[in-house]
């Protein structure tokens, strides 16, 4: 069998036609198996959550992919199996990420004449986005149904789900829509669309430069802070994310405004997460507390003496000996296993602002699949606060601490090494924080530029009384 007869099988497989593109060749096969290896090493000794793997299919799955990775055709070919093994641990915060050269290649919303941005909306692949010329001819609210003849769904659960690496199954289905078209520049696609009258149309389009970035609805370029008022001496502090220490100057800067309010709104939509030491700084103003409670994290320990051990020791051995003898043969058989932990110890965040500097009124905070990892963190210090309230959808459901390592190429790869729950042991990676009001994400929002959340959370502060 031909190089070339190959190579048009996979494109086949993957559901999609490719133009000429250079997409780069440089990785041998010693280089291929060596990243899968390592990446295989690196979970088996540091991920947290190795003791819900099923370690039996996570081994023979490898040993599959030691052929796949070297029959791979191209360097984003390979990354891209990588990405389908690594998926299979089901967290949000172990991932393979391109190089920057390799990432240059891909695309997901550019299409030459043709910008269009996808949100799942009630398990469709709705258009929330085009080029301001392509608004009529595609109208905000128009549902891509069908992806080279495959239905969206069908296309998206076998191309696109199984490479997605997540901790939740709504964010896993929000990312299978958002990146329903991603692939390398000159992919072709042949669509079928339905407009928001029942209209059905096709398209044929083909990743490349766009040649009018004109987009409508525009996007709006999210400030770090932003701070506005609402009626009724209602603020709106929005926090969009913990990452640049930037933001405690700038909300210490909007402090003295921010205390002429009654009734404050929170948004942590767009919050992604960053350094949680950096929300507390600014949750310690809006609590009469003089600790924030902190969400409770363990990691694995690896004492390889205590593994080797645990080979030759039952689960007989820990009763009827000394205590001593007991834990020692106790770690012996968890570390046999991967389920030996260490506990960090529980340290609150001390706040030392004195009473008279705390803000204490109704509070909404805002959140959605996006607020995640620290921003979660800020949440749980936030839960026991009886004058907050959440509402929205459910948080992104993901945190940890990931360990960062190279692969060959110029990618990267993390692996999570911390596990975070609530104080009393609640856990929420993998579920989300759930809201106190729950709204939902409508299409009546994107066709007329709506905020529903915050319309609720306005309705809901206004019916309080001071």
């Amino acid at each position: 069998m031909t190089k070339a007869l190959i190579t048009f099988i996979l494109l086949l497989i993957c559901g999609n036609t490719f133009s000429q593109v250079n997409l780069p060749n440089t990785l041998s096969k010693e280089d291929k198996i060596y990243g899968l290896s390592k990446f295989w090493q690196e979970v088996n000794y540091n991920f947290i959550y190795l003791n819900k793997v099923d370690k039996e299919k996570w081994n023979n799955d490898y040993k599959k992919y030691i052929n796949k990775v070297q029959e791979t055709q191209n360097d984003y070919e390979y990354y891209r199996l990588l990405r389908k093994f690594c998926a299979t641990l089901k967290d949000g915060h172990t991932s393979i990420h391109l190089s920057k050269s390799l990432r240059k290649l891909i695309y997901n919303t550019a299409f030459g004449d043709y910008y269009i941005r996808l949100t799942n909306i009630e398990g469709k692949a709705i258009v929330t986005g085009i080029t301001e010329n392509k608004k009529n001819e595609i109208p905000i609210g128009t549902e891509i149904i069908k992806v080279n003849g495959i239905p969206t769904i069908e296309y998206a659960n076998k191309y696109v789900k199984p490479y997605i690496a997540s901790s939740t199954n709504y964010v896993l289905e929000n990312k299978m829509i958002s990146r329903l078209l991603s692939s390398p520049k000159g992919t072709k696609y042949n669509l079928e669309l339905k407009k928001p009258n029942g209209q059905i149309f096709n398209l044929k389009v083909t990743h490349q430069e766009l040649t009018d970035k004109k987009i409508y609805p525009p996007y709006k370029q999210e400030k770090l802070l932003e701070f506005k008022w609402k009626e009724n001496k209602i603020a709106y502090l929005a926090l969009n994310g913990f990452s640049d220490p930037k933001i405690i100057s700038m909300f210490l800067e909007k402090l003295p405004e921010i205390r002429k309010a009654e009734k404050l709104i929170i948004d942590l939509r767009s919050n992604n997460g960053g350094s949680s030491n950096v929300g507390w700084q600014i949750l310690q103003y809006f609590t009469k507390d003089d600790i924030l409670l902190k969400s409770t994290s363990r990691s694995r320990l690896h004492i390889p003496a205590y593994k080797a051990w645990g080979r030759w020791t039952k689960p007989k051995d820990t009763i009827n000996v000394s205590e001593k003898r007991k834990q020692k043969n106790k770690q012996a058989l968890l570390s046999l296993n991967d389920n030996y932990y260490y506990s960090f110890p529980y340290n609150p965040y001390k706040i030392e602002l004195s009473k008279k500097e705390r803000i204490i009124i109704p509070t909404a905070i805002l959140i959605g699949n996006k607020t995640a990892s620290a921003a979660e963190d800020f949440l749980i210090s936030a839960d026991n606060q009886k004058h907050m309230t959440k509402i929205g959808q459910a948080s992104n459901g993901s945190t940890g601490q990931p360990i960062v390592f190279d692969l060959p190429g110029g990618g990267i790869a993390r692996v999570c090494t911390k596990e975070d729950t609530y104080p009393n042991g609640k856990i929420f990676v993998g579920v989300g924080i759930q809201p106190d009001i729950e709204t939902a994400l409508t299409l009546n929002d994107f066709q007329n530029n709506n905020d529903s959340t915050l319309q609720i959370a306005l309705e809901y502060l206004n019916k309080i009384n001071n």
